[in-house]
């Protein structure tokens, strides 16, 4: 029969001891069988109950002393036993209700604190300053006032129509936006344990079963572009103007390209003898490799642009890295308020009456390529390396036409010198 241990009181317990032999040491304390309390050489002390859970001697944990007193120790042995005589695993349990408590926790994350942890890890991912702001600007002005303290395990699809229905029909292309930065949040979320189900921002097969197409209620909204009657003033005005952004808002009109291409144009991207630019895929849209075919005016400006020691940037700003999209916006700016000054009617769209902006160029160059020229439709949105044709289309495609494009970059080169 075995040997049944003194009951120890909560006097003997705080005088227990270790030896000092440099290793834990544990010591029956009675009233429960398998009841110990284990005394490290530091002195710290714990509560132990040794016992069989399915054939196999197991060692459960009760808590540590003082925070658990003994009469408590030996509450907690007593249930464990009874668990086990019930045949229940109390480790295993006890691992089951930690975690559901950690999905729990999981779960209690708020929607604004989600976007914090997204953005987080992906805001890396943005290589333009402006679409970082814009991402977090749109959450924080239309999302979070509805979703901002609502836990995304809660978050139903009645919930984003509240976000999206009131700037649905009248800031249409914010709202796609706004959508689809909303679905990418809870889609993170969802990865992240912290909600499960569809996702309710989604668009097909869901939104768009209760809200408009957007294509329906509102058209896409171009920006600001020189009229083709005004081009060839226009830009005798811009070769007038001095300094590296001008330059840059130049070659941009004259290859129609965006703004983040030109401005973090390298030399290292240009092929003079071959009048190739090549635009890395990294910094296109499509995130494609761009050929650009160069005329040599355009050849010429890049040349003539100072080369600085240790610098890679073509139009460099003061310090060294590449111009803000600020700066090139800033000279169609000025020529614009320079040309009211004058008494002018200064640089507008004719359908917006807005002033021009330097993404509008490729749409004067659009306007151009359809309404002055025969080249092929694909060819000029080639040229604003536009996708063309289906996937299969441009997987079988073998050229990107980089020689046709030379000679109508060319004319169009010619057409903003103001020839005809």
């Amino acid at each position: 029969m075995p040997r049944v241990a003194r009951e120890l009181s909560p006097l003997d317990i705080k005088r227990l001891q270790n030896p000092g032999r440099g290793k834990n040491v544990s010591v029956a304390v009675g009233g429960v069988s398998g009841l110990l309390i284990q005394i490290t050489p530091a002195g710290g002390k714990s509560w132990i109950l040794r016992t069989h859970i399915g054939g196999k001697r197991r060692e459960i944990g009760l808590g540590g002393f003082p925070d658990v007193s003994l009469s408590q120790a030996r509450d907690r042995a007593r249930s464990a036993k009874e668990q086990v005589w019930n045949g229940v695993d109390p480790i295993e349990e006890r691992k089951s209700k930690r975690s559901a408590l950690v999905s729990a926790q999981k779960r209690g994350l708020k929607f604004k604190d989600a976007v914090e942890k997204y953005l987080e890890t992906k805001l890396g991912e943005f290589k333009n300053e402006k679409h970082k702001k814009q991402w977090r600007s749109t959450l924080d002005t239309y999302a979070a006032p509805v979703l901002g303290d609502m836990l995304v395990s809660e978050i139903q699809i009645t919930d984003v129509q509240r976000v999206l229905t009131p700037i649905w029909n009248e800031k249409t292309e914010t709202a796609v936006r706004l959508r689809g930065r909303i679905e990418l949040v809870l889609a993170w979320a969802t990865v992240a344990g912290n909600r499960t189900g569809d996702n309710p921002a989604r668009w097909r097969g869901n939104l768009d079963a209760v809200l408009p197409k957007p294509g329906k209620v509102a058209n896409v909204e171009n920006q600001p572009a020189i009229g083709l009657a005004d081009a060839a003033k226009w830009f005798a005005a811009l070769k007038d103007r001095k300094g590296t952004s001008a330059r840059a808002l130049e070659f941009l009109a004259m290859t129609a390209s965006r703004s983040g291409e030109v401005r973090g144009a390298k030399w290292s991207e240009f092929d003079f003898e071959a009048g190739i630019w090549t635009v890395p895929a990294e910094r296109m849209k499509m995130k494609r490799e761009h050929r650009v075919p160069l005329t040599p005016e355009a050849v010429s400006l890049i040349q003539g642009m100072p080369k600085f020691k240790d610098v890679e940037f073509v139009f460099a700003a003061v310090r060294g890295g590449t111009l803000s999209d600020m700066s090139i916006s800033a000279v169609m700016r000025r020529m614009h308020q320079d040309a009211i000054d004058a008494g002018l009617p200064g640089w507008i769209d004719a359908r917006s009456k807005r002033p021009a902006v330097p993404h509008g160029l490729r749409s004067t160059f659009r306007d151009w390529a359809a309404e002055r020229t025969e080249y092929p439709r694909d060819m000029a949105e080639m040229a604003l390396a536009h996708n063309v044709g289906s996937e299969v289309e441009r997987a079988y495609r073998r050229t990107d036409m980089v020689e046709r494009r030379r000679a109508m970059m060319a004319e169009w080169n010619r057409f903003l010198a103001g020839g005809a």
